[in-house]
């Protein structure tokens, strides 16, 4: 039972430091942040498909790096918790209803795997094209920010999400510790 805990706050630690990482990464360059955001991390919005510690890694990771990328309060506690939504119902959908902690639950079809990657790209192009608005007094229209924020999302969450669940997929319980 310890080491199942060990193993989530160890994953959830890890995949809290990817998201930074890849963040920090997209800022860099540019594409982190404003109406139009590719951020490579968002690719990791389907680690829920494979493991629940992803939820509490990418809620964390989202805030410190809006945090470290300088975003506005309102900005961090929003877009943090858009993260979370997005990926605790990417967790729903990977693995029904079923209980949260249950280990021995893994059953992933085709279907589910491409619908991962929808519910981070809603929760984003639902709640962070206001708070741009909001919070930052960028001019445009609030469809023309939705537009670009999911273009962004599109990007990260679905072409660059499934190519690595894709990736990931066939080493999932190495990576993941599925059967321990």
């Amino acid at each position: 039972m310890r080491n199942k805990k060990v193993l989530f706050i160890t994953q959830a630690a890890v995949i809290a430091a990817l998201y930074v990482v890849l963040t920090l990464l997209a800022n860099s360059l540019g594409l982190a942040n404003y109406a139009i955001q590719v951020r490579f991390s968002e690719a990791l919005t389907i680690l829920p498909y494979f493991t629940p510690a992803a939820i509490p890694g990418l809620f964390i990771g989202c805030i410190i790096s809006n945090t470290l990328t300088g975003c506005m309060l309102l900005d961090t506690i929003f877009g943090s918790l858009a993260t979370l939504v997005g990926a605790v119902v990417t967790y729903l959908i990977a693995h029904g209803f079923r209980s949260y902690t249950n280990p021995d639950y893994y059953k992933g079809s085709n279907i589910r795997k491409w619908l991962c990657p929808i519910p981070p790209i809603v929760a984003n192009i639902i709640v962070v094209p206001p708070v741009l608005m909001y919070v930052y007094h960028l001019e445009g229209t609030l469809p023309l920010f939705m537009l670009t924020v999911g273009i962004g999302e599109v990007i990260s969450c679905f072409v660059l999400g499934m190519i690595l669940l894709f990736a990931l997929d066939s080493r999932k319980e190495t990576i993941f510790r599925l059967n321990s």
